[in-house]
């Protein structure tokens, strides 16, 4: 779990990064430079010779969901919402880690949807702003494509690997880059105006961080680390990261939230944590 937690603490900035520095670039071209940069990082531990034509593929096809249409989705929805309601939105990925962590399993949520709720009640309200939500359409459709897209890939590497014990993360996720990068590649080629684009220094920076750190280091953790949880405590997860969000939001972006808010959402999301633990303790018993 320690992995988990600690790239919750770095995605919890990007939603400021995004937002501050790269929403006058295409967003196409943004998540494909992102994803470059991220097989670029990982590319030297590939080891092809250990895996059949097929596995690659496969493994590329998981990662042009899981990080390609993901990233698409969720880039350009910078365009038509403000962050905070972006983070809020992305509150809903626990019900999709749930529902199809249940489907791969041929059975109901069951405890786990009801945790993944849990966390989802903590982080809308550490998110919910003081104003109604007017969000555009377009933006949350697009969210919530990027939620849907990176659950199922979490889920699909994670089974992906299971049957294949003799396989290291390190040695298979740049598989998982290329694809992501193949797809954003295209879209990219299709939408960015490549001999208008100017890109500045401080947004230069900002790519090769989220590039490099925010993704390439940082989803090959989480996905190592979806793979010693169970489906409940992944869902929870990938609503840790909204505390962070609601942090850098106040300190850095100066925007508002109610201390109480803020106490409430906290323990929700700790409660969820605290009962994922019990029940799996329990279950691991036999009881």
């Amino acid at each position: 779990m320690s992995y988990l937690i600690l790239v919750s603490l770095v995605w919890g900035f990007s939603f400021v990064i995004i937002k501050g520095s790269l929403t006058s670039l295409d967003s196409s071209f943004v998540s494909f430079a992102r994803l470059l940069l991220s097989l670029l990082t990982l590319i030297a531990f590939v080891r092809p010779s250990q895996m059949k034509l097929h596995d690659r593929l496969e493994l590329m096809l998981i990662g042009s969901v899981q990080f390609g249409l993901m990233y698409l989705a969720y880039i350009a929805a910078f365009r038509d919402l403000p962050a905070h309601i972006i983070a809020l939105l992305t509150t809903t990925t626990p019900f999709y880690v749930s529902i199809f962590a249940g489907l791969y399993a041929m059975e109901l949520p069951g405890a786990s949807l009801l945790l993944a709720l849990l966390a989802v009640a903590g982080g809308a309200v550490l998110e919910f702003p003081n104003q109604p939500l007017a969000a555009n359409i377009r933006g949350v459709v697009l969210i919530q494509i990027s939620n849907a897209a990176f659950a199922l890939g979490q889920i699909a590497y994670r089974n992906w690997m299971s049957s294949r014990p003799g396989l290291q993360d390190k040695n298979v996720f740049a598989f998982l880059y290329a694809g992501a990068a193949v797809i954003t590649g295209i879209f990219s080629l299709l939408t960015t105006s490549y001999h208008q684009i100017s890109i500045q220094p401080h947004q230069w920076i900002a790519l090769l961080y989220l590039g490099v750190i925010a993704s390439g280091l940082s989803f090959f953790l989480w996905n190592a680390g979806a793979r010693k949880v169970n489906a409940g405590l992944l869902a929870i997860m990938n609503n840790m990261k909204i505390p962070v969000a609601v942090i850098a939001s106040l300190v850095i972006l100066g925007e508002r939230s109610g201390r109480l808010r803020l106490l409430v959402g906290f323990f929700l999301m700790a409660a969820a944590l605290n009962l994922n633990e019990r029940f799996s303790k329990r279950s691991a018993a036999g009881l």
